[in-house]
């Protein structure tokens, strides 16, 4: 390479940098992976600038864009009285008291938060996806996790909501649609059990309570994740349950996540690294699937 090539590339304008954005997905109590992968991505110092999420997902996804680290979030999980919670797990519980705890840490509209954010809940009426970016987020995010038949719906502007999860598990393609270039999904049912996957909630209340459930699982409400994703990361969850609460089950989850974005990350700034490479107009999104590790 001679002199001039070599003065050029050293003068070159640095690439642009890449908007990234993560969707973090359902799953309840297993959440606690997705704050583990987000200190992982803090200490690798990888930032998102756009945020979706999907029940749980939702839940972790506001805060993010409200401005708290992972640590805070930890601090909040510890906030959370897990016997009156337990209390409140029975059929057709109203979620007030979860919406009055949020609000604590979710005050006020999505204006003021810090990042594009989006929640995506279904509508009980015609089972379609609902993506939520205005309102109260406290009210938005509670609608995103209210799973029936164990949580009544959710009313948002004269609609009566319920779990996103339903109709959009992992929200890539809703992330995509706020602006993000490069999206990372989240995906904590990767490696659930069959049994699971059936829903813990339908097998405890028996067919008696879940075939009037209002709403039901649509066909791609997984698999879209991965079409629009650009990066899937997938912690080893399937020993847990969404509905395991206890201290050490928490730990556990948070760990398996932070140490499967670490395994991961190398691999996560390459693919970025080569997407902001490509960048300057030429690489259309639908020649791409998505990365699993």
């Amino acid at each position: 390479m001679g002199f001039l090539s070599r003065l050029r590339q050293l003068f070159r304008p640095a690439p642009p940098p890449v908007g990234l954005g993560i969707a973090l997905g359902s799953g309840g109590a297993k959440g606690m992976a997705h704050l583990g992968a987000l200190k992982a991505f803090e200490e690798a110092g990888i930032t998102f600038s756009f945020v979706a999420g999907t029940s749980i997902g939702a839940v972790v996804g506001a805060l993010l864009a409200k401005g708290y680290s992972a640590e805070d979030m930890r601090r909040i999980v510890e906030a959370v009285n897990r016997r009156e919670f337990s209390r409140n797990l029975r059929p057709f519980a109203d979620l007030t008291f979860a919406e009055q705890f949020l609000e604590n840490y979710l005050e006020g509209d999505f204006t003021t938060l810090s990042l594009p954010f989006a929640a995506c809940a279904t509508d009980g009426k015609d089972n379609r996806l609902v993506v939520l970016r205005k309102g109260k987020l406290a009210r938005a995010v509670t609608a995103s996790s209210a799973i029936p038949p164990l949580f009544k719906g959710v009313q948002v502007d004269g609609r009566e909501l319920y779990d996103g999860a339903f109709t959009n598990a992992i929200p890539t393609d809703v992330c995509r649609a706020l602006g993000a270039e490069f999206v990372i999904g989240i995906d904590l049912a990767a490696f659930a059990r069959p049994e699971e996957e059936k829903g813990r909630f339908s097998r405890l209340l028996g067919s008696a309570l879940t075939h009037i459930q209002p709403v039901r699982y649509t066909e791609d409400q997984r698999t879209r994740g991965y079409k629009s994703a650009d990066y899937m990361l997938r912690p080893p969850l399937g020993a847990f349950r969404s509905t395991d609460i206890s201290e050490e089950a928490m730990e556990e989850m948070y760990t398996l996540g932070y140490e499967e974005a670490k395994r991961c990350m190398e691999e996560i700034r390459e693919a970025i690294s080569a997407f902001s490479k490509e960048k300057n107009g030429k690489r259309p999104f639908a020649g791409r699937g998505a990365r699993r590790s």
